[in-house]
């Protein structure tokens, strides 16, 4: 799958794991992504959209609950 969101960009992180001993070894934060799939002018696009994303086009009503739930 995909390392990054096709709509906002979103990719990973990099960070530290930090132990009880404060040692530090080196990790990967990786964003929540998922397919959908979407019929614009009466084709099919896939899209890998971080659940963020699929969220946020949610509230704002440009995909339905019911449709995005597929």
């Amino acid at each position: 799958m995909a390392s990054t969101c096709d709509l906002t960009g979103k990719g990973k992180q990099f960070g530290h794991n930090v132990s009880f001993s404060l040692r530090r070894t080196k990790r990967t934060f990786k964003p929540n992504l998922q397919k959908k799939t979407f019929v614009v002018d009466g084709k099919k696009v896939t899209m890998n959209l971080s659940t963020q994303a699929i969220r946020t086009l949610k509230k704002k009503g440009i995909i339905t609950p019911h449709a995005a739930s597929k």
